[in-house]
């Protein structure tokens, strides 16, 4: 688990997580910013971020697989979107926050920041 560092003024409400070339893609990358527990994931060509706890199991997201841009509980076999959070069928039933993502620079050492004093 790593802790965020603030992104800085140019990126107000965001804060880096990680740099680009440190998210495998369909891998996720569990961050804390403050007191959030956040999955962070590289997939499909884009990053996501979303609340790191299974809205039905409160258990940790960021163990579970990655298929088809949605996240698999690995307790129960929940299945969130990573672009809306909703579920896509039991057993649970309430979606999961996302969070908006920034990529700054270019490259494999473009810093990843995420928001989480908003949703997406």
């Amino acid at each position: 688990m790593s802790s965020a560092a603030p992104a800085g003024p140019a990126a107000e409400g965001f804060v880096q997580v990680c740099v680009l070339k440190e998210l495998e893609e369909d891998m996720p990358k569990r961050v804390e910013i403050g007191e959030t527990p956040v999955s962070v994931v590289r997939t499909e060509g884009e990053v996501f971020a979303v609340y790191d706890i299974c809205s039905h199991a409160n258990v940790s997201l960021s163990e579970g697989e990655v298929e088809d841009c949605q996240i698999e509980c690995w307790l129960h076999g929940s299945m969130f979107d990573l672009r809306t959070g909703e579920p896509s069928g039991p057993p649970a039933t309430r979606p999961i926050p996302t969070y908006p993502v920034k990529i700054v620079g270019d490259g494999p050492d473009a810093a990843v920041l995420v928001s989480v004093t908003q949703e997406s």
